[in-house]
């Protein structure tokens, strides 16, 4: 017999805290957009270092606040970890679109990425930490859902912002347009509304049960997953996290990460994150003007296309949403994992013998597609399962430091990839990776649907 949980209550508060989704997900998007703008603005155009800095610089402040936010959530709790997310989420937006230079430009990206790090490790953790087994993959996709809605939000921001830029239209003409002077401003001004709501909301989210457990506060956490799905069911996830932490005893850290059982968990984890984003999907949103523009469209049609390519990615996160709980992790991994590793060879192929518009489009509306219902929701789900309660702030930490480090690699090594081995080579290079990312989790993921995360941490750790 399935649990009967309240349903209304999880929503709300897995809603609230997956709004560190949306702004994770506009936050990282936003800059694509902005970026034909803000380039002339401060003389890097046609600059591929700098550019790539311009473009990367907020993910070292993703990987400082990866790393921050496993042993502060773990001390401090997750609560008050995503408060902090938001408030740094209006302070990066505000001082990014104020910057006058190129150098405050940066600190102030990076200010912000220090709150996508926060959001991206604290969001799904919350999430699966507060919500029953049988449900939880769904939930968890939810975090995915928030962040594709603000990568669609941001694509529509910069879309509707710029005004008509003629096609060809030269470095200095957009420099002294009202986009080059003022428009990219508003692109990222845009994300302090969102923030300011994710704070207020976060404000009414309960403290993370199991955080609760391991901090002694036991009457406050059986008040929480009460809420959740009733007394019975509070009094036997209790009797479950205490045995798992009985079995523990001093303080946890990054040190407990290397013992044997704990470090093949913890390797699963980081190759799963370093995957996310090696697979190269990333660089179609981040590098969406490069690719369109090499597919024949000018600045104007490039905004409109992107907006597409994010609805698309929405529409087929609420498929991961809808399977993810029936099919199972492993299946629909395997699937993006495959289906991205073709779809890139081909959009090699279309590039090496210079095909352009339609047929181009159509592959990357593709790749995005397959992304959307499969890797991006669904790794996010498995990271925030497999992980022990005793180390899971540490582990989170560690795996989306690995990830974020991942996509500055990514991110940064793309313009310099693009000229060394123009489109064709780097988007094969990515077809490569898919293949080896898909062997790697035929052989070592295994499937956690359905299961309680004491139960998985039984399996996978002892």
């Amino acid at each position: 017999m399935q649990l009967r949980y309240n349903r209304t209550y999880v929503f709300a508060i897995s809603l609230a805290s997956a709004l560190g989704g949306l702004l994770f997900g506009y936050d990282w998007v936003v800059i694509g957009g902005a970026k034909p703008f803000y380039e002339p603005f401060f003389g890097i155009a046609g600059v591929p270092a700098l550019q790539g800095w311009a473009m990367s610089c907020a993910l070292v402040g993703c990987v400082a606040g990866a790393l921050l936010s496993g042993g502060l959530s773990d001390r401090f709790g997750r609560k008050r970890l995503l408060l902090l997310s938001a408030g740094l989420f209006v302070a990066g937006s505000l001082g990014t679109g104020f910057a006058g230079s190129f150098t405050m430009f940066v600190l102030f990206r990076m200010l912000g990425g220090v709150g996508i790090g926060l959001a991206s490790n604290l969001s799904p953790m919350y999430i699966a930490e507060v919500t029953p087994a049988h449900v939880r993959g769904r939930f968890v996709s939810l975090n995915q859902l928030t962040i594709v809605i603000g990568i669609l939000a941001a694509q529509i921001v910069n879309w509707r912002v710029a005004r008509p830029v003629p096609k060809g239209a030269s470095a200095a003409e957009i420099l002294a347009s009202w986009n080059g002077q003022t428009g990219w401003r508003w692109m990222f001004w845009a994300c302090a509304v969102p923030a300011g709501l994710f704070f207020l909301f976060v404000l009414f989210v309960p403290e993370s049960p199991r955080w609760l457990v391991k901090r002694g506060r036991e009457e406050r956490a059986r008040a929480v997953l009460a809420r959740v799905g009733g007394g019975a069911y509070a009094d036997d996830e209790l009797r479950s996290i205490r045995e798992t932490l009985a079995r523990e005893t001093g303080k946890a850290g990054f040190r407990d990460l290397a013992r044997p059982g704990m470090s093949r968990v913890l390797t699963l984890g980081i190759v799963l994150a370093v995957f996310q984003q090696w697979c190269g999907i990333n660089v179609i949103f981040n590098y969406a003007q490069e690719i369109f523009a090499a597919a024949g469209y000018g600045v104007s049609a490039i905004l409109f296309n992107i907006v597409i390519t994010g609805g698309v990615n929405l529409v087929f996160t609420f498929v991961a949403i809808a399977t993810v709980d029936r099919i199972g992790r492993k299946p629909l991994m395997l699937i993006g994992a495959g289906g991205l590793a073709g779809i890139f060879a081909l959009t090699g192929l279309l590039f090496f013998l210079k095909f352009q518009g339609l047929p181009l489009l159509i592959l990357v509306v593709s790749a995005i597609a397959c992304y959307g219902m499969s890797l991006a929701p669904v790794i996010w789900v498995v990271l925030s399962e497999i992980f022990p309660n005793r180390v899971r702030g540490a582990a989170m930490s560690a795996a989306t430091f690995s990830l974020w480090a991942a996509c500055f690699v990514l991110t940064y090594t793309f313009p310099l990839l693009n000229h060394a081995l123009k489109a064709s080579g780097t988007f094969w290079l990515y077809a490569g990776i898919c293949l080896l990312g898909f062997a790697f989790i035929k052989i070592r993921l295994p499937e956690t649907k359905g299961k309680s995360l004491e139960r998985i941490e039984h399996e996978l750790v002892g």
